[in-house]
């Protein structure tokens, strides 16, 4: 079975790799239909949806999932969110989500002024593209979590859902 992720992102593949290893797993460049910095849950999830379907629908008999990370608001603090979604191939859609972490108030206050994540972090690291290495959660946890990892967390969440689903339909 092939499983498409809909990203070029080295860390997001590699947690579903990680997961699915029995399986052909391959990036795709995948419009996620939020901003480039999604600032609520609602928002994230909506992207990493919309990435997992542009994967399903792209060719056919695949699996499509859609790793999105973000922030959200609670108690008056921005989080650090992540969430994943896994269509399958009837097209039935499984979500969930994963680590939060609070931020430091300097970068929610570049957030709120309109800088993304990735450029914040970097700074704030002194390091280029963390995104694409140990991720902010990784920064944030002084190296314990790192990005792959929390994803990875989430793409097992969601193969467990459909693994379980799909022994219930056979």
């Amino acid at each position: 079975m092939k499983i498409i992720v809909g990203s070029q992102n080295k860390t997001k593949i590699s947690a579903v790799k990680r997961v699915f290893i029995e399986n052909e797993v391959v990036g795709r460049q995948a419009p996620s239909g939020v901003s480039d910095q999604p600032m609520s849950d609602q928002e994230t999830l909506t992207g990493a949806i919309t990435r997992a379907k542009y994967c399903r629908n792209s060719e056919l008999g695949v699996i499509g999932i859609g790793l999105e990370g973000g922030v959200m608001k609670l108690n008056n603090q921005l989080l650090l969110c992540n969430w994943g979604a896994l269509v399958d191939q009837a097209g039935r859609v499984y979500i969930a989500s994963g680590a939060r972490i609070p931020l430091p108030d300097s970068i929610s206050d570049a957030l709120l002024a309109g800088q993304e994540l990735g450029d914040i972090i970097d700074h704030y690291a002194e390091k280029k593209n963390v995104r694409h290495d140990q991720g902010t959660i990784g920064i944030l946890t002084n190296n314990e979590l790192s990005r792959s990892e929390m994803f990875e967390h989430v793409v097992k969440q969601l193969k467990g859902q459909y693994t379980l689903v799909n022994r219930m339909f056979q």
